[in-house]
């Protein structure tokens, strides 16, 4: 009895004060503390930082832990109602001793039966705190684990989310990198090269004022002669000298800047295509059924062994769905699912508001491929039988939201399987179900083309 009342009063206490729990708030490291206490302790010290295990936490984000308040409301009144209920029992008496009920042994009993029968018995006051400091134990169970389970799916979620974000940009500079490289390595080249072209002007050059400077000297020795002598000089001699081209730079000797450097951005953008994809849907995660395992691209689904996954609002928990993470309420919207040699599948929409929890036949509409058979659904009425042949390997999706038309097709042997007509009256979400242990499905990515006006 005093165990389990003492182990209330820790759970419920507040590591700061030391005292059970008033307006407590919950902290995203999963701790929580009297409201009070905390902007108190934070006062004190120049960094915001959770008073436990010291993880810095916003300064304006702390939301009341209204779970724990209501249980800290019901653990102080038990003690109340604790007195009350057993001053009420005790005045009563025993319907077969005529004694005041004083003991416990599965129902109130007298002092007399003490006597008669079993020595087991409790007095019933402790009878009373025990079965509700028991009830408490197991409803404060659940209530405390909540926040930290949520807390720790939400910190992994983060983790996991930056780890996938520092990978893909890692690829692009990767990329940029390569590319840089590459285009540093080219005007190197064409330097070396226009350098050799000038190596080997200069040398004719050199050559030319080597055969000007013979014919200098020569006219040199002449001009020394007499005056005569010079004027019966051959005139060819001086032509040579008065004609010699003066020196210039060949054509192209330059570096061909604009080559290097024109719409520089847009042709590396251009040449990023090749690594970069396009997925016009993006699964949703926290919509998956839990034995779903999404890529992490977020665009193929398998089946696995059941996942510890919070039981969040946005989740399937029977029905085996996942949504895209984007609904349409207007416009035209297309996307092929990759369904190859899978046994079984589900393509199509499902309505925002349809029941995500337990039994029920969410707002749907599809194709499907199970135990052997293809057909198409509704959300109510019977399955209609679809004929497909060949077997499809990809299913073609396309929605035409504002004229209410919902269309399947093979896109590989050009072959229209289904159309529904349906006044849509809120946003529709695309999804995939029914994936085999075997294969997957996998969103197929769009084509990207460039349009310049």
């Amino acid at each position: 009895m005093a165990s389990g009342s003492s182990f209330q009063e820790e759970d419920l206490s507040c590591s700061v004060c030391r005292d059970i729990f008033k307006d407590p708030v919950l902290l995203s490291c999963g701790h929580s503390f009297c409201k009070t206490c905390l902007q108190d302790t934070w006062k004190q010290r120049e960094s915001q930082e959770c008073p436990l295990c010291k993880r810095k936490c916003s300064k304006d984000w702390y939301p009341p832990n209204l779970s724990l308040k209501s249980l800290c409301e019901a653990f102080s009144q038990s003690h109340i109602d604790s007195q009350k209920s057993t001053s009420k029992i005790s005045s009563a008496l025993c319907g077969l001793h005529g004694e005041t009920l004083e003991l416990e042994d599965k129902q109130p009993v007298c002092l007399v039966w003490q006597d008669t029968r079993q020595q087991n018995h409790k007095p019933l006051p402790e009878a009373v705190q025990d079965h509700k400091v028991s009830i408490c134990s197991c409803v404060f169970s659940k209530m405390r684990d909540f926040p930290c389970t949520s807390s720790h799916c939400l910190q992994s979620q983060a983790q996991h989310t930056e780890r996938q974000i520092k990978e893909e940009f890692q690829k692009l500079h990767q990329f940029l990198r390569e590319e840089e490289e590459a285009r540093i390595a080219t005007l190197r080249e064409e330097e070396e090269q226009k350098s050799q072209m000038m190596k080997e002007k200069i040398e004719e050059m050199d050559r030319q004022i080597s055969s000007l400077s013979d014919t200098i000297r020569a006219i040199e020795e002449e001009l020394r002669a007499e005056d005569i002598s010079f004027l019966d000089l051959p005139p060819v001699s001086l032509d040579s000298v008065f004609t010699l081209p003066d020196p210039q730079l060949v054509s192209g000797a330059l570096i061909d800047v604009a080559k290097h450097l024109g719409n520089l951005q847009f042709r590396v953008w251009e040449k990023m295509q090749g690594i970069v994809k396009y997925t016009p849907v993006i699964l949703d995660p926290n919509t998956a059924y839990r034995y779903f395992i999404l890529s992490d691209d977020l665009t193929s689904l398998r089946f696995c062994a059941s996942q510890q996954l919070p039981d969040n609002p946005e989740r399937f928990d029977y029905n085996a769905w996942v949504l895209g993470s984007e609904g349409f309420n207007s416009g035209t919207h297309s996307w092929d699912v990759e369904v190859g040699d899978s046994t079984v599948w589900s393509v199509g929409v499902i309505q925002e508001s349809s029941q995500r929890k337990g039994n029920m036949k969410p707002e749907r509409w599809i194709v499907y491929f199970i135990g052997g058979k293809y057909g198409a659904s509704p959300p109510s009425g019977p399955g209609i039988p679809i004929t497909m042949r060949p077997k499809p390997q990809r299913i073609r999706v396309l929605l035409d939201r504002d004229r209410g038309q919902l269309s399947f097709s093979d896109p590989d042997n050009n072959t229209h399987l289904h159309t529904f007509t349906h006044t849509f009256t809120e946003q529709v979400f695309p999804a995939i179900g029914h994936v085999s242990k075997v294969h997957h499905l996998r969103i197929v990515p769009g084509k990207i083309s460039i349009k310049m006006e």
